[in-house]
C-alpha cells in the first residue's frame, strides 16, 4: 500500500493523507462473514463510562476474521483482498477446497491466487503458512502467535507488524516481539509465516479533527486548559505547568505519571526481556 497526498485546497487537505486502496479486489463484504457492531460508546455493562472520548463515528460492519485457522491440512486460495474498517491490515478472502470460506489477515506481499494451508505438522515455509512454532525455522518472521494452544492468534496482529523466532528450547520458542519484549511462548502454539500487511498505515494523517470523529473518538480536552474546578491542572495565568504539590493527578485524584496501574498477568513470568529501556 502506499499513501497518497492531494493539493492543498483547504488546511485540513493540506495536512492530510489517505491510503491508497488500489491492491483492493472486492469492494463488499462477504455477507456470510459479517455481522452487526454494537455500539457502546465506551460504556459498560451497567451505562458508565469507563473509556472518555468515545461515541458517533461512521457506521460499519463487524468482519469475522479467522484468527485461529483450525481447518488443518486443507489447502485454501486467496479469492480477494479486501478492506476491513475495524483494522489497518488488508483482509484476505480464503476459499478452501472443501468450499468454505474465511477470512484471515493479510499478510505482505499477499495476491489473489496464492495458496495457504494450516498445519500441526512441517509445510513449506511461505508467507501465510501456518503451523506450530516448533516447526518454524530459527530467524523466520512471524505473526498472529498463540498464547496458549488452540486460543486463536492474540499478538502482533496490527499492520506491519512481525516477531522473529529466536530460538526453541524445551517447551517454549523464544520469540522478539515488535516492542523488543523477548517473551517464552510454548511451542506448540500456531503462528503465520510471514509479516502482516499494509504496513504504510501508520503514515497516514488525519489532518483534521472531522476525520478523528469517523472513527468514534470524540474531542479531548487537556486538564491545563480547564477551571481549577473541572479538573486539578486548572487555572492560572496562561499555560500553567501542571506540576504542583503531591505531583499531576488525574481528574479523580489519581497519580498521573509514573504510577504504575496494570494488573500482574500469568504471563508476565513468560517474559524474559522487557519492552521497557532500562535507565543507565
Amino acid at each position: 500500500m502506499a499513501v497518497k497526498v492531494y493539493k492543498p485546497t483547504t488546511p485540513g487537505r493540506r495536512k492530510a493523507s489517505v491510503q491508497d486502496f488500489s491492491d483492493i479486489t472486492k469492494k463488499t463484504p462477504e455477507k456470510s462473514l459479517v455481522k452487526r457492531l454494537k455500539r457502546h460508546s465506551g460504556r459498560n455493562n451497567t451505562g458508565r463510562i469507563t473509556i472518555r472520548h468515545r461515541g458517533g463515528g461512521a457506521k460499519r460492519l463487524y468482519r469475522i476474521v479467522d484468527f485461529a485457522r483450525l481447518n488443518f491440512d486443507i489447502e485454501g486460495t486467496v479469492v480477494a483482498v479486501e478492506y476491513d474498517p475495524n483494522r489497518g491490515p488488508r483482509i484476505f478472502l480464503v476459499e478452501y477446497s472443501d468450499g468454505k470460506k474465511a477470512y484471515i489477515i493479510g499478510y505482505e506481499g499477499g495476491k489473489v491466487g496464492d495458496k495457504v494451508m494450516s498445519s500441526k505438522k512441517y509445510i513449506e515455509v511461505i508467507p501465510g503458512s501456518r503451523m506450530p512454532l516448533e516447526h518454524i525455522p530459527s530467524g523466520m518472521f512471524v505473526y498472529n502467535i498463540e498464547m496458549s494452544p488452540g486460543s486463536g492468534g492474540k499478538m502482533v496482529r496490527g499492520a506491519g507488524l512481525a516477531a522473529q523466532v529466536q530460538a526453541v528450547e524445551g517447551k517454549h520458542a523464544q520469540i522478539k516481539l515488535p516492542s523488543g519484549e523477548m517473551r517464552l511462548v510454548l511451542k506448540t502454539c500456531l503462528a503465520t509465516i510471514g509479516r502482516v500487511g499494509n504496513s504504510d498505515y501508520r503514515l497516514v494523517r488525519l489532518g483534521k479533527a472531522g476525520r478523528k470523529r469517523h472513527k468514534g473518538w470524540r474531542p479531548t480536552v487537556k486538564g491545563k486548559n480547564m477551571n481549577p474546578v473541572d479538573h486539578p491542572h486548572g487555572g492560572g495565568e496562561g499555560h500553567s505547568p501542571v506540576g504542583h504539590k503531591g505531583g499531576p493527578k488525574t481528574p479523580w485524584g489519581k497519580k498521573a505519571m509514573g504510577l504504575k496501574t496494570r494488573k500482574a498477568k500469568a504471563s508476565d513470568k513468560l517474559i524474559i526481556q522487557s519492552r521497557k529501556k532500562r535507565k543507565k
